[in-house]
This record gives C-alpha cells, structure tokens and sequence, in this order.
C-alpha cells in the first residue's frame, strides 16, 4: 500500500512540473516575452458580430456572397504585417487591425482570404476588386484619392525614425547622424529625409538586409517608418532600439474603393469602436509595443465625405 501512495505521489509531482514547464499556452520557448523578460502581453479576441449588414455596398454584399473577406496585407514586416512561409500564419498590428474590422463587418478570421499585395499594385489590386480592402502601412495620401482610393482612418500616425544598436549612445536622433552611415531600402523616400541632416546613405533592397547590416554594426542605423522599426526592434529585443523623434509623418489607412462609401463608413465605424473598448492598445501592446516603445496617442479619425 505505501508503495502505491509513493508512486502516486511521484507521478503527481511529475504531472504538476510539466504543467508549470508547458504553461498554459505552451513551452517557455513558443511564448513571446516583453522587454525586460516578462510575459508579452496577450492579443485581443474579437467578437464576430452576427447581424452585420451593410446596406449599399456592393463589395460587402460580394463578400458575404463567397463567404469571404479578401484582405491585402503585407507580408515581410514582423510585427507588423508578416506571414510565416511554413505555416501561413499572419501575425501583427496591421493583421489585428484587420482582422478587427473584419469582426464588425460579420467575418471571423477564418473568413479571411489574405492576399500579399507590393506597394506597387495597392491601386489596382482596390480599384479591380482583387481585394476588398487593404491594411499594410499604406499612407493617406491626395495622390492615391485621385486614383480611385478611399481610406478608413488613419489608425496609426508613423514617421520616419531611426533604429540603431541597444549600445549606441552616439546617435539619439536626426540631429545626430552627420557623416554617419544609415541604411534604407533602395528607392525609398527616406534616402531624401535622411540625407538632409547629413548622413551617409548606404542602400538594399529591403530592410530586413538593413537591419543584418546594423546587427553586425556594418552601418550605424537603419531609417524608415518608425513603425516598421519598432517590429525589427521587437524581433530582436535586447538588440536594437529605435531612438528620436519621428522628423515625418505618415498617416496610415485602409485603403478600398472609392465607389464603396458604406462600407468606408463600416471600417471607420469598426475602427471606432476597437480604439474605444481597448482593443487598439491591446493590439498595439502584443505586437509593435514588444519593441520597448510606448504606443502613441490614438489617431482623431477623418470625417467621411457625403
């Protein structure tokens, strides 16, 4: 009898330390941390609302038809906008973003078809209905307006910043990066932003060769969007950190198409409503906010037309 007690005994012992190992969400090794090795805060859940209905909107009437959501997103900025190419999976504040407004427009994630859409084709992927809408740091811009596009938003104010290594102390901001060697990706609008303050601009054809650059101290920081930033910060916490205040500004949308005013006034709406109950911040703090950086204030939306 003593000899059962004492193997029943081990094996609760057994049972209990490989619960504490896994944790409730699964090994130490899959659970994402914050700055400083505490647990990262959790992603907001979001309820499909059931009686969604868009009246007038040609492109959500499409939708419910097929049964489901063609969102375009980018797929290469962790964090941000990225896609696990083994599993598919699409993870970031963009993706949250989305898949918010989704929720309120009657569409569970399951529901949605994502596309990877380059910045080249946003314009003709909208405006050809390859997509219903699109969330991937596309900036609200006249020019794009004139094109056939509408925005939801903006949902995020960015800007270009800075992003050096976690021991660089020489380089705090724009103001200090004369004859400094900053990186940026080939044909990108910061080479212009950055080299009025009298940096020497070395270019790659992405960021993320950039960012490899920076890590093995090849060049002195990498300069783009800040929120592009804060994601490669995240990605590698301890590393680097992104520094200085933004000297642009950039003001995210959801781009969709122009002709479909309801459903630009659902995305605000939707937009609204997540920013209000928490979710915005949520989203924010589980995914960019991994970077060490405090979100910022939330975006006052653009009153919509007619």
């Amino acid at each position: 009898m003593k000899a059962r007690r004492t193997v029943a005994a081990a094996l609760s012992v057994l049972a209990l330390t490989a619960v504490a190992a896994c944790g409730k969400d699964g090994s130490p090794s899959d659970t994402p941390t914050a700055a400083g090795g505490s647990a990262a805060p959790q992603l907001p859940t979001y309820t499909v609302k059931t009686d969604a209905k868009l009246d007038g909107s040609p492109v959500w009437a499409e939708a419910k038809k097929r049964g489901k959501l063609k969102i375009g997103a980018k797929a290469d900025q962790p964090f941000l906008g990225f896609e696990d190419v083994q599993t598919g999976k699409r993870s970031g504040f963009d993706i949250e973003i989305a898949k918010m407004i989704a929720a309120d427009l009657g569409f569970s994630a399951d529901q949605i078809e994502w596309q990877t859409i380059n910045s080249s084709n946003r314009e003709t992927a909208i405006t050809g209905g390859q997509i219903d809408y699109y969330v991937g740091t596309y900036s609200i811009t006249d020019g794009r307006k004139g094109k056939g596009v509408a925005f939801g938003g903006p949902y995020y104010i960015a800007g270009q910043s800075l992003l050096v290594n976690k021991d660089n102390t020489d380089i705090t901001g724009s103001e200090s990066v004369k004859d400094k060697s900053v990186c940026t990706a080939t044909g990108s609008t910061s080479v212009g932003g950055i080299q009025k303050f009298g940096a020497k601009v070395t270019q790659f054809e992405s960021y993320s060769l950039c960012v490899e650059k920076l890590l093995t101290k090849e060049v002195d920081a990498v300069t783009t969007d800040d929120s592009i930033l804060k994601g490669f910060a995240a990605k590698n916490q301890g590393k680097l950190k992104v520094v200085g205040t933004p000297f642009t500004e950039e003001r995210y949308g959801v781009g969709l198409n122009k002709s479909d005013a309801a459903l630009q006034k659902a995305i605000n709406d939707a937009l609204k409503a997540h920013e209000d109950n928490g979710d915005w911040k949520k989203a924010y703090d589980a995914t960019l906010g991994l970077s060490g950086s405090a979100a910022p204030s939330v975006p006052a939306l653009d009153p919509i037309a007619g």
